[in-house]
């Protein structure tokens, strides 16, 4: 068992790992709209997926409530996942964001409370006081920013939109992890690649309204860019590390699980402040320690006997 949970672990530290450069994408390519960047890297997952398939294609015994799943899964975790994610991280900031996604450990915890030796909610009242602390002060610190191109008020919206994307993939890393409990014969990484065939017919609806007018009329060059972007975001963070974290959720029971998620919101700190060339302001430092410090306690009183 414990060399089963190790494997859990590393698999959810390996996902957060590669999740957390989707972060980082929308500041890269800033002059291209959260559509665009959505359909790009979800066509690629899509085709990609379908190659990767071929092979044991028959193999694989899907029902109807099988691709309805997956069609619910690809809009909740992927499509609007991602355009409101993206639209977060260019109107309030990326570290905004990602401290706002790392709430998710707190949702998916909530969630599991329900199932068998979970701990009662009352005794998670404090440490998920101490994460709702952080995201207020990480909101404070990106209202009161003073950033030339972005009102207030578009900060505001897109600390909304990182709201948004927060409940999005809670909903979605949920329904997942029990539609693998279903289909034990699937593996995670075939579970994850049927999903990206899902999100590439999605993404097919999404090419019109993304690309249609004025942005054709860009240079290649910057195309060039996009796409290679778009490509590398699609194969290392939705084929490499969705299969990570399928296996991590089959691994893991939920409530532990959930917590894997605070190593995305780590790692695209890492990286956003990489970018950036900064360090974290005093008010980003702290909601760090009260988000990480929150999210370790609830799992260290799940786990209390």
């Amino acid at each position: 068992m414990r060399g089963q949970m190790a494997i859990g672990v590393g698999n959810g530290v390996a996902a957060g790992a590669l999740w957390g450069f989707v972060f980082l994408a929308p500041q890269i390519l800033n002059g291209f709209s959260a559509l665009q960047l959505s359909a790009a890297r979800y066509l690629v997952y899509g085709l990609a997926a379908v190659l990767l398939l071929l092979p044991r294609w028959r193999a694989l015994v899907l029902g109807r409530d099988e691709w309805l799943a997956l069609l619910g899964l690809s809009l909740l975790g992927n499509i609007a996942y991602y355009i409101l994610l993206s639209n977060a991280v260019r109107w309030a900031g990326g570290a905004p964001t990602s401290l706002i996604i790392g709430l998710l450990p707190v949702l998916v915890t909530l969630v599991g409370t329900r199932d068998d030796g979970a701990v009662r909610l009352g005794r998670l009242v404090a440490p998920l006081g101490l994460c709702l602390l952080g995201v207020a002060l990480v909101g404070t610190d990106a209202l009161m920013t003073e950033r030339v191109d972005v009102s207030p008020g578009v900060r505001a919206a897109g600390l909304l939109c990182a709201v948004g994307a927060l409940v999005s993939w809670a909903a979605y890393s949920v329904a997942n992890q029990r539609w693998l409990a279903r289909r034990p014969d699937i593996s995670g990484h075939d579970w994850s690649l049927l999903t990206g065939v899902a999100t590439g017919g999605l993404a097919l609806l999404l090419v019109v309204p993304a690309f249609a007018g004025e942005q054709a009329a860009r240079p290649a060059a910057d195309w060039l860019v996009f796409w290679g972007v778009a490509a590398a975001v699609a194969i290392f963070a939705s084929i490499l590390g969705n299969g990570f974290w399928n296996r991590a959720s089959r691994l893991l029971p939920l409530t532990l699980g959930g917590q894997m998620i605070i190593f995305e919101t780590v790692f695209a700190l890492l990286y956003g402040f990489l970018w950036a060339h900064r360090l974290p302001s005093v008010l980003e430092a702290v909601a760090i320690v009260c988000l990480i410090a929150g999210v370790v306690w609830c799992t260290c009183v799940h786990r209390e006997p």
